[in-house]
């Protein structure tokens, strides 16, 4: 599944990757050079983190599904039980 994001979106991130050149490397790029290294993360990079998102959500969900019973069982005929507070039904 490729990654697509919005045209506002990529227009940040150029952005980021621009400031982040500038200030950790030293280098000025401009609007192609700072387009196509988003490319390339989102191309090379993006699967990765998706991929492990998807397991992370996975997981997250298959340990509450897994205990599901226990944590919304509710007793079914209860009404009729004898209550605990020491008198006897009728």
């Amino acid at each position: 599944m490729a990654i697509t994001l919005s045209p506002e979106t990529k227009k940040q991130l150029q952005a980021s990757i621009k400031r982040y050149f500038l200030e950790h490397l030293d280098e000025d790029i401009g609007d192609l050079k700072a387009g196509l290294f988003l490319d390339y993360c989102l191309k090379e990079i993006g699967p990765v983190v998706y991929n492990k998102a998807i397991a992370d959500a996975q997981a997250y969900f298959q340990e509450r599904v897994v205990d599901l019973e226990g944590v919304c069982y509710e007793k079914e005929f209860t009404f009729w039980a004898p209550k605990s507070s020491g008198r006897a039904p009728r």
